[in-house]
Parts: structure tokens; C-alpha cells; sequence
């Protein structure tokens, strides 16, 4: 049975969902139940960190690292890493281990909602873990931790890349959650790193409209679920800390920071408290991106002095840095994305969708599969129009192809067959220009860049046998499941 028929078959169940870790300690716990933890002790940050995460990344079997022992930093001062993987990433999302890819997509989208009645608003409580240690201005000294240099073309140490950025629209106090990588400049000094129409992003530009310093914690090391929300896609005005007291069915418990105020787990690993300045930029990169590909040289990013540092005994940064793909990232936002980008879909007014997969090997953003039962002329145009365009497929899209429901198209050979097949590519390509890309695309040109103009085009190939004449379209000989999975059941011993 396809990832894509497995994932029909368990829709309608109901899967239990609970997160079975509180922070990032009880997730490593739960790592090592399964049998997903490996202890790597001596590396170096300057260069083994990032060697042995090359090694892991793109297996997806392979475990996840815990780095001790690291020459040069403080002992008992860590590094986790390739954290989505295994059979970990169902336990990571609150589901059981035996599911597919495509099942665990599908069953997440069914457990998260950023609607007011899946909401459940954080506490602030006075003290946590994350108090155990403080550093408050002369103090402040961020290059004691392990930062690693994660690629040999990198341009520095990034202190973050499994972290995320808590800031408040300067309107209306609404606080947002942001994953955007901090690069380590000095001992005080990180650089602020935002995609243009960033939550993160907008709310340093309001602030620097009305000639002010944004305030920001950075939360280095925290629970991988709270980390995840960081990246999704929940809207303006919401916040994630209460889209995760939903998923936990309890409310995040938080602490305020003691020179901004702003708010972050009590349990959290290491917080980095500081302001970001409008006035002054500073390097940043190159950084092996999430495109599989280096971010261009000499990019210019605003400073952020880092005024408090708060931090556990025996600290953990959690690193999730890219690779070239498909990898551990691409891995985790497929399966994050896609079945809520099918929801998105499907709430515009498309009918009979059918399968829905953002690709690995496209950072799960630049090749989209959709799948549909055509029911009438240009059904298919319209979902892979509003594939390519809505909320959840807006941002670094590049290729959507549609094809019809007999196609698997979470199988990558299966979907590019599809549009070898069934697309004419004069009559069955269409373009869109002028979509909402991201910095890290490597193709905009250096003058567009230098000109501010992120974006770029959208091609949709359709990939479903023309609606006139589709009842006379050659017949595809793909078996059918029924005689799959009789093949199987006589014969599979072939394969053993």
C-alpha cells in the first residue's frame, strides 16, 4: 500500500496524541527509550560538530547526537542534533512510532489548530530552570558556549539554528515566536536575521519607523515542539505559546526577562535577552541555507546586543542546521506542511482532493504535489493555482504539478512520471510571476537582490489527463492495491 492510500485508510481513525516530554531533557529521555541516542564525546566545534552532522543528516534512520566532552568550553556545556528522524519524529509530534511519513502528516494536521478554541494562553510563573544561571551586562559572554561552525563555507559560529526569536508588535503587545538563525559576532554581539514579511521581520520595522530599538529574547536551546512552532505558519495576532498549551492541553509555563520583560520558557536551555538596532548592520554569512546552497556573500544584517543571558547547569544548544537536500529540514517541514497546505486547499473550495506532499529534495517549499478526482473542466488549474498562491504555499514556492487521484504524490519517481506522461509542455505549463520567495533562493539575480526585490516565479505543470478526452487516455499499468497487495502476500518472499 502507498504512503498516500495508508494515509485515505487512517484519516478517519482517531490516533491518540499526547507530547510525552515537558522539555528538552525529557525529550532526550525519550530518544534514548527508543533507542535513537548516540553520545559523541571530544568533538570540536571548530569543525567536528559539523562533520559528524553531515555524516547523519541524510539518513533518516540515523540517530540523534548528544555532543559532551567539547574541547575548549566549560565542561558539561552541550550540543544536540538531527533531532527529526528515526522513529523519534512521530514521538516529536505526539504520535505513535509505527506511522508513515504521510500518516504522521496527516495526523498532525488533524491535531493542530491556531483557532481561539484550541487555544489555551501560557502562566507566567517567577522562577524556573532556565534562572539557574544569570549574566547581566559586563557579565554577558555568549562565546563560552559551544556555537559550532556548522559547514566549511560558513562565515562564522551560529549559536542558533534550532532556536527561535520572542518578539511583541510595538501596537499591540501580541507576542510572536520566530525561527531566524543568530549568528555569533563577539562576546555581546549577535547578528538579527528576518525574511522580509516575517512576523519577526514586521515588528522590527515598526519599531524602527518610530526610531526605536526592538527588544528580543532568543531562545537557544528549548522543547522541539514550542521550536517547531516557531517555523509554522500561524497567523498574525496569534500567538504560539498558545497554539502549544493546545497541543499539550496545559499551558506553557513562562518567565519574563529581566531587563525587556519579554516572555519565555521556564525550562527553557539558554536565552539570550537583548535589542536590535535599526541604525547599525553588521555581517552575517555565508551559512549553508536551508536551499541546499550558501547565502550570498557580504549580506548586511542589524546588530543585536545581547544585554542578559540566562542558562540551565550543563546547558544543551539545540542545532538543526540545514544540509544539501533532501535532509533532515526538508524532511521535517514536509510532513509538517503538507497535509495543512492540502487543509488550505480544501478550505478555499476545491473539491476531491486527494493527496497533497510539499518535497524533501525542494526544502519542502519549491515542488508540490497535488492530487485530485477531476470533476470538471479547469478543476485542475484551480487547485494548483491556489496551491502555489495560498497562505501555506505562498512563500519559496517554485514548481506545483497536479496530476490525477491514481498517482502517489509523496513518491517522488511516481509524481515526476506523472508530468512526463500526461503534460503537453506548450499546452500544460503555466507561469506566475512576481510570487513571495525567500533571501536564501539562490536564483534571484544579484541585481534583483540589490534592488530588494525577493521574488520569484511559479510554474504549474498539469499533470492530469486532459478532462475532454480522459475516459480515451492510455491506460496506465500500475496495478491496482487489490492486485498489489495479492502479489505481495504470494510472492513476497522474493524479496526477502
Amino acid at each position: 500500500m502507498t504512503d498516500s492510500a495508508k494515509a485515505e485508510e487512517s484519516h478517519d481513525h482517531n490516533l491518540r496524541h499526547i507530547l510525552a516530554y515537558e522539555d528538552l531533557r525529557d525529550w532526550i529521555a525519550e530518544a534514548d527509550r527508543l533507542g535513537e541516542l548516540r553520545h559523541v564525546t571530544g568533538a570540536s566545534w571548530e569543525q567536528d560538530i559539523g562533520l559528524a552532522c553531515t555524516v547523519v543528516k541524510y539518513d533518516e534512520n540515523a540517530p540523534v547526537l548528544l555532543f559532551d566532552d567539547i574541547p575548549g568550553v566549560e565542561p558539561g556545556f552541550r550540543v544536540i542534533a538531527n533531532f527529526f528522524g528515526g522513529t523519534r519524529k512521530n514521538m516529536t509530534l505526539g504520535f505513535e512510532t509505527g506511522l508513515s511519513k504521510v500518516e504522521l502528516s496527516d495526523a498532525w494536521a488533524d491535531v493542530y489548530s491556531h483557532e481561539q478554541g484550541a487555544l489555551i494562553p501560557p502562566v507566567y510563573v517567577e522562577d524556573g530552570p532556565v534562572f539557574e544561571n544569570i549574566q547581566m551586562g559586563d557579565e554577558v559572554d555568549i562565546e563560552k558556549f559551544p556555537s559550532p561552525v556548522w559547514h566549511e563555507g560558513d562565515g562564522g559560529r551560529y549559536i542558533g539554528t534550532g532556536s527561535y526569536n520572542v518578539t511583541a508588535d510595538p501596537d499591540d503587545g501580541w507576542f510572536n515566536l520566530g525561527c531566524y538563525r543568530i549568528m555569533l559576532k563577539d562576546s555581546k554581539t549577535v547578528a538579527f536575521n528576518t525574511g522580509l514579511g516575517k512576523h519577526g521581520r514586521v515588528h522590527f520595522e515598526k519599531n524602527a519607523t518610530k526610531g526605536e530599538k526592538t527588544p528580543v529574547v532568543m531562545v537557544v536551546g528549548g522543547d522541539p515542539m514550542t521550536f517547531i512552532m516557531g517555523g509554522y505558519e500561524v497567523p498574525s495576532g496569534v500567538s504560539e505559546y498558545d497554539v502549544v498549551g493546545g497541543l499539550r492541553g496545559k499551558p506553557v509555563e513562562l518567565v519574563r526577562g529581566k531587563v525587556t520583560g519579554l516572555p519565555f520558557p521556564a525550562n527553557a536551555e539558554i536565552v539570550l535577552e537583548g535589542y536590535v538596532d535599526p541604525e547599525v548592520e553588521v555581517p552575517e554569512g555565508p551559512f549553508g541555507d536551508w536551499c541546499g546552497s550558501y547565502t550570498e556573500s557580504g549580506r548586511m544584517r542589524p546588530k543585536c546586543e545581547v544585554v542578559a543571558v540566562y542558562h540551565r547547569n550543563d546547558p544543551i544548544i539545540l542545532g538543526f542546521p540545514p544540509q544539501s537536500l533532501p535532509d533532515e529540514y526538508s524532511r521535517f517541514r514536509s510532513i509538517t506542511r503538507s497535509a495543512l497546505l492540502r487543509r488550505a486547499v480544501e478550505a478555499s473550495g476545491v473539491p476531491d482532493v486527494k493527496g497533497v506532499w510539499c518535497h524533501e529534495v525542494g526544502g519542502s517549499h519549491m515542488l508540490t504535489g497535488i492530487s485530485i478526482t477531476q470533476r470538471y473542466p479547469g478543476h485542475s488549474t484551480q487547485a494548483a493555482q491556489i496551491a502555489a498562491q495560498c497562505q501555506s504555499g505562498a512563500y519559496a514556492g517554485k514548481w506545483v504539478i497536479v496530476t490525477d487521484d491514481d498517482v502517489d504524490v509523496a513518491d517522488l519517481e511516481e509524481l515526476i512520471w506523472a508530468a512526463l506522461m500526461r503534460c503537453d509542455p506548450v499546452n500544460d505549463i503555466d507561469f506566475i510571476k512576481y510570487g513571495w520567495t525567500s533571501f536564501a533562493d539562490p536564483r534571484i539575480d544579484p541585481e534583483q537582490r540589490a534592488e530588494g526585490n525577493i521574488t520569484n516565479s511559479r510554474m504549474i505543470i498539469g499533470a492530469c489527463k486532459p478532462f475532454h478526452w480522459k475516459e480515451a487516455f492510455n491506460k496506465s499499468t500500475k496495478p491496482s492495491e487489490e492486485l498489489l497487495s495479492m502479489a505481495r502476500e504470494k510472492f513476497g518472499y522474493l524479496l526477502d
